[in-house]
């Protein structure tokens, strides 16, 4: 009977359409959000804030109501094989690299704003893109799942334009973007648990947001991360045509 819901389930006979649906949702509530912020003059973390906390919270009421939290990768860590544990190097090394910018002066309320605020995005991206989005997708293979991911992934990020960066920064945020939701695809596919993904997309995103501005005086750092993110993606790609490890994430639930 699961097995026969699961197939006869619209995001199963329509992935296309259901990924469309929920990427259209995110951005019409950035938007929204972002316009509603730009109107009342708020601080830029409004836009997020007001559309990510009522995702958040959409998110686990249906996690929980149809029992998704497992079948979408919230499990235990020692559900990792100890093997599966070592590709998770580069994002430490990832970590050490943006760590080296330093940190800005700012405030203890501060600090624990931006926790919140990182959690917020991480677990939000994450249980969309790598999530969400990724499941429904592997009906039409690990290829197209992770790659289209990683796309969306990178065009939400286009909406940093609209803030006054410029356009080489743009740029490389989006492929920065790309790469790393590249290599977070992989990763679920490769040991099938979300939780190391939202603990670096949270540490990731707060190391920034505490650390220096001054990003054109680091750029040698980012293009070094591009460097690290595509050999990562490489390895995790051939790494997937081993046996023991399942390539796929569980379809079940």
């Amino acid at each position: 009977m699961l097995n026969r819901k699961t197939k006869d389930s619209f995001s199963h006979k329509h992935p296309i359409i259901t990924v469309v649906i929920i990427e259209v949702l995110l951005l019409l509530a950035v938007f929204a959000a972002g316009a509603y912020s730009t109107i009342k003059e708020l601080s830029y973390t409004s836009p997020v804030l007001i559309s990510f906390i009522p995702i958040a919270l959409v998110l686990m009421a249906y996690f929980t109501w149809k029992k998704k939290w497992n079948p979408l990768g919230f499990r235990k860590l020692n559900s990792i094989p100890a093997a599966g544990w070592l590709y998770y190097s580069p994002l430490l090394l990832i970590l050490i690299t943006i760590s080296l910018k330093g940190m800005r002066e700012i405030s203890a309320s501060e600090i624990l704003f931006f926790i919140f605020f990182t959690l917020l995005v991480g677990f939000v991206e994450e249980s969309i893109y790598r999530g969400l989005i990724l499941k429904t997708l592997l009906h039409k293979g690990i290829p197209t799942a992770v790659i289209t991911s990683s796309i969306l992934f990178a065009v939400t990020h286009v909406l940093n334009v609209l803030s006054g960066q410029d356009i080489f920064q743009t740029v490389l945020q989006i492929v920065y973007a790309l790469l790393i939701g590249a290599v977070l695809a992989l990763l679920m596919v490769k040991n099938q648990n979300i939780i190391p993904l939202i603990l670096f997309h949270f540490l990731h995103n707060f190391i920034q947001f505490v650390g220096n501005d001054n990003s054109d005086a680091f750029i040698g750092y980012d293009l070094f991360i591009l460097l690290v993110l595509a050999v990562h993606c490489v390895w995790l790609s051939l790494s997937l045509r081993k046996p023991p490890v399942s390539a796929r994430i569980d379809q079940a639930g």
